[in-house]
Parts: C-alpha cells; structure tokens; sequence
C-alpha cells in the first residue's frame, strides 16, 4: 500500500484554529454557569439580621470603653492627603474584631472588607450573630444572592477623632452589603443614643425611617453640613458659590453616617464633602439614602462602585472616592445639576489659580 500524505492548507489551519476556539469558548461558558449554578447562595434576610446585630455588638463594646478612658489607647495611625490627622483607638479594633469576626463566622468565605485590620487578638470565644432577629425574620421577602456577587464593607467605629474628644452623638458603627457593587443593606447604628437605623433598598426599612415625611422636590439650599475635621475647601466653595445666596448655614459635623442620617431626617439639606473618602465611611449612608429617594453621588454626578476593590477601574486600590460627595434627599434635579456645574467651575478656577501662581 502507497503511503497518503495530508497536507493542511493555510486556510484549514486557520479553520481548525477557528473551530477549537469555538468548542473551547462554549466549553469554558458552560463551566461557569455550572459553577453559578452550584454556588453557595447567601439568605439576605439572614444576612440583614446579622449585620444589625453585629453593628450593636461592636457599637455595645465602644460605648464600653468610651466610659472607662483608661481603655482608649488613642494614638495616630496616619494623615490624610490634606493633614488631618487620622486617630486610632482600642474601640476602633475591638469593634472590629466582633463585627468582622462575627460575620465571617457566620458567612465564610465572604468579601468583607473593614476599615482596621488588627488580627492579633482575636475573640476570645466565639460569637454567632443572630440571623434571626425579630425585627427582620418577619419581614415579607424571601431573597438569596450568590456569594460571590457580595461585598461587605465596615466600619467599626466611624468618627474617631470625635470619640476622643468624647463628642459622642457623631459616633457611629456601619455595616453595607452590595451586591454586583451596588449598596443594597445598610446598616448605621449610633451606639450613644442605642439607635438603629436600616435599610434593605426596595424591601424593608427600620422603624425609625418608615416615619419619614416625603415633602417632595424643593430647590433650597440654606442649610449644609460639612465636615468638621476633614472639610478641606468645602467652605470657601459654599461662600464663594452663587447658588446659596447669603443665608447659607454651614453646620460643622463629624462622621459620614451621621451628617447622612441629618439629611435623612430633613434636619440638613444637602452633605457636601470636597476630600477623598473610604468607601467604608459611605457605603451603609449610600444605602440608606437609595432606600429613601435620595441620592448620593460623587461631586461629578457619578454613582459610586462598591465592588471588591480589585475589580473597580480607574482606582489605585478601589477603597478611595476621590471625587468628593453631594447627598440630598430633596433637591431637585435641576438645582443638583447646577450645583455639579458650579462646583466643577470652581475647581477649574483654583487650578488655574495655583498654575498662575
């Protein structure tokens, strides 16, 4: 028998190449939505309940060592771009170890992402939160979401600068879940006055929010909170600015959940923050103010990704929005529009300024 040799042309290279990519593409796609499909899935109810409970844990155990000064350990852990000083204390990571540590007991395996760090003394015994608080375990829905589509940001003790000058009604403890980076739990409890605010966006609402009077869109701006110990410029932006008139109230206050919850109780009317902030900081505060018809954005209109850091473009470690915040409950579209125009006018001024100068 006559030996037969088979001689591949360019284009049938170029054709197998073609199929084996096809057959591995599909084959790859169907690899993964057996893994969507098979993975663990997250009760958000369940997940509601513990991060409340955890929130008050944490918020019981700062309350505790605010009483008892000889507990603080208060030192400076950094600066922030502009020179505030960023203050640590013994709350901050003990708060810490009982949210953290409690949620990712209760949850392996999930993106949690806190503001500390610590993990060299961890609980001493472990801590289950509850799943199945009262206030949440009636609640009409039933939803579960993959794990993977979850990221947990927190903050242990948010304000800490005001904790240690024992101004108490700033502080507070923040847990945010979000799902595919957008904030959809938020949790801010205000361990002083043993309140609890929350929100499951589109399903459920604490109490104290089902309360809250819809007075519908308004065009005022008479009165703005600010940062007390990181307001940057904000001030000279707000005097400087046409849209405020001469009536304008700036009030000086400490801690993002706070200055949020007085926007949500129509006691402010817009939060204005001009420096770079953790993600930690706003995202509980980012879904509290979704849940209720308000909005917050960065100071470019821009909504804020809160995906785990890696997967979130155009950032160096995905934990800092560098663009400022704008948070209303009521301002009209309109007036939100011309204050985004207005304050980027006034960036580009002080830029050209400082180039002149």
């Amino acid at each position: 028998m006559g030996s037969s040799n088979i001689r591949l042309t360019r284009m049938g290279i170029i054709l197998i190449a073609l199929v084996a990519s096809v057959v591995l593409f599909y084959a790859v796609g169907r690899l993964l939505s057996w893994h969507r499909y098979f993975e663990r899935r997250v009760d958000m109810k369940e997940l509601l309940s513990a991060s409340i409970d955890v929130a008050r844990r944490g918020g019981d155990r700062v309350r505790t060592i605010r009483e008892d000064p000889r507990q603080m350990n208060e030192r400076v852990k950094g600066e922030t771009k502009e020179g505030a000083k960023e203050m640590l204390t013994a709350a901050d990571l003990e708060s810490h170890r009982i949210m953290y540590g409690g949620l990712s007991k209760a949850f392996p395996n999930m993106k949690i992402i806190s503001e500390e760090h610590d993990d060299s003394s961890p609980l001493t015994e472990p801590y289950q939160p509850e799943t199945s608080l009262p206030e949440v375990s009636s609640l009409d829905f039933d939803i579960t979401v993959p794990l993977s589509d979850i990221t947990v940001w927190i903050d242990p003790l948010d304000s800490t600068q005001e904790f240690t000058e024992n101004l108490t009604e700033y502080v507070t403890t923040m847990v945010c879940i979000a799902v595919k980076g957008k904030p959809v739990i938020g949790v801010v409890h205000q361990p002083f006055t043993h309140e609890t605010t929350w929100a499951y966006v589109g399903h459920a609402l604490s109490k104290n929010l089902q309360s809250l009077k819809d007075v519908g869109q308004r065009s005022d701006l008479k009165r703005i909170i600010v940062s007390r110990s990181h307001a940057g410029d904000v001030k000279n932006f707000i005097t400087s600015s046409k849209l405020f008139g001469e009536n304008i109230e700036i009030i000086p206050a400490g801690g993002a959940g706070y200055k949020t919850l007085q926007v949500l109780h129509d006691k402010v009317d817009a939060y204005v923050h001009v420096t770079a902030i953790k993600k930690w900081d706003i995202c509980a505060a980012d879904a509290l103010i979704s849940a209720t018809n308000g909005q917050m954005t960065t100071l470019k209109d821009a909504v804020i990704n809160y995906s785990s850091p890696h997967k979130v473009a155009g950032s160096s470690n995905g934990v800092v929005n560098s663009d400022g915040l704008l948070v209303t409950r009521h301002l009209a579209r309109k007036r939100r529009d011309a204050f985004v125009e207005e304050f980027s006018m006034w960036m580009l001024r002080r830029k050209t300024a400082k180039k002149s100068g």
